[in-house]
């Protein structure tokens, strides 16, 4: 008899290292994996994705299961104790059982389920399920009884929030892949470009009035057809009387076209004829939606207006995509040295060299809410326009100024300094001292 009562224990056991294993596995196992998985056609994971969905319901079911079987199963061992040795018995049974417990029941079935959560869940999925079943109405006795404690003692049911939002979650998980060498840095920096469209607008990533290139209408054909081939774009914008005024946009294959059928004579060019109207949109509209009306009209190139009606500069779905992918180069690009590194760690960068491509290019994270460019933040950081061979630290960095065209700054030295020294600088000296 005694022997089938350790028979039993060893069984208790069992169940308990079952329900501990079973635990680990659901509370690591990747929700994401298990949808993808059931649409797939697993049935296992279906089930324990339902499962996870009433997660206070499935760890209420193990730990009931898993104290039933401890218990049990103590209580077993300390009668066949007991039985053995008399009323030191009950002082053996707590330390057997506890050695049991924490190596047999606890740390090494956890063990193995932490180290394979998907795959262990799978194994246990229908067993769980069924384990659910059965504890069902004791659940929710269970589960009702805990709530009203909760209330008593001033713990909302529901009202705990994420610190972060579902968007920020997706970063820290493709951050802490990258950091474990699981995902390349290419394909970080894309799935944070992605993330980034609904954050941006369409005037962080445009082209600045000041770098693009247009030409007057009303330059004689012979003459603006040269412009044309001499540009490296296939769409210019077109403008009359000043600049400012853009009246149309010259697709260069339109123009060949237009060259074509006048038989090569381009004085009987009419460029009027043969540009497009101009679409404008504002600077302030999101990138994401500047996408979906790029793809709902079918083009790939937009003027940007600000509050007033200015031209700010140009937009193209290039520029959009090229926030998710970095930076696309093709036979007619012009390669600009925007961001130079140098042997000694510091980094020469140009003044328009937007923060986001340095950021991207080199890794860092300077702020790019205020302004758009590095020029832009060292004159905002500094609330003035810096003289050639200034120099400013902040944000971990020290900036130092090395050209400076008229009100523009054109180039500068940037080196990663420790967080101490901008502390050190920052700080107010003193004018006399103290006593």
């Amino acid at each position: 008899m005694e022997w089938l009562t350790i028979l039993v224990v060893i069984v208790l056991l069992a169940v308990s290292a079952f329900f501990s294993a079973s635990e680990t596995a659901l509370t690591g196992a990747s929700r994401g994996n298990m949808l993808r998985l059931s649409k797939q056609g697993n049935r296992e994971a279906a089930i324990i994705f339902d499962l996870v969905a009433d997660r206070e319901r499935l760890i209420g079911a193990m730990l009931l299961g898993n104290n039933i079987a401890n218990i049990g199963a103590s209580a077993l061992a300390t009668g066949i104790l007991t039985s053995w040795f008399g009323s030191v018995g009950v002082l053996y049974a707590t330390a057997v059982m506890t050695v049991l417990v924490v190596i047999f029941a606890e740390v090494l079935p956890k063990t193995i389920a932490i180290n394979a959560p998907d795959r262990f869940a799978l194994l246990v999925a229908r067993p769980l399920r069924f384990t659910v079943t059965v504890f069902g109405p004791l659940l929710a006795v269970i589960q009702a009884v805990v709530r009203v404690l909760m209330r008593l003692i001033g713990v909302k049911v529901g009202a705990n929030q994420p610190l972060l939002s579902p968007i920020e979650r997706l970063r820290g998980a493709v951050d802490l892949l990258h950091s474990e060498g699981k995902v390349e840095k290419m394909d970080r920096d894309m799935f944070g470009g992605l993330l980034d469209l609904r954050e941006l607008q369409v005037s962080d990533v445009m082209i600045h009035r000041t770098e693009m290139v247009t030409i007057n209408a009303d330059l004689p054909p012979e003459e603006l057809v040269r412009e044309v081939l001499a540009s490296e774009y296939t769409r210019i914008p077109l403008w009359r009387e000043k600049p400012e005024n853009i009246v149309g946009v010259l697709h260069a294959k339109d123009l060949l076209r237009a060259i074509r059928a006048s038989e090569g004579e381009t004085s009987h060019i009419d460029v009027s004829t043969i540009m497009l109207p101009p679409w404008f949109v504002p600077d302030i509209r999101p990138v994401s939606e500047q996408l979906k009306a790029f793809r709902r009209r079918k083009t790939h190139f937009a003027l940007v207006v600000d509050e007033y009606g200015e031209v700010e500069g140009i937009v193209t779905l290039e520029d959009i995509l090229e926030e998710i992918v970095g930076d696309i180069a093709d036979e007619q690009d012009v390669v600009v040295a925007g961001v130079r590194a140098q042997p000694d760690g510091s980094v020469v960068v140009d003044g328009s060299v937007p923060i986001r491509d340095l950021n991207r290019a080199m890794d860092w994270n300077l702020p790019d809410e205020e302004a758009t460019t590095v020029a832009g933040l060292v004159i905002h950081e500094a609330r003035s326009i810096p003289e050639r061979g200034q120099s400013f630290t902040f944000h971990g960095f020290r900036f130092r100024v090395l050209r400076r065209e008229r009100n523009r700054i054109t180039a500068l030295r940037i080196v990663p300094v420790p967080r101490e020294t901008e502390i050190d600088e920052k700080r107010p000296k003193r004018a006399g001292t103290a006593l």
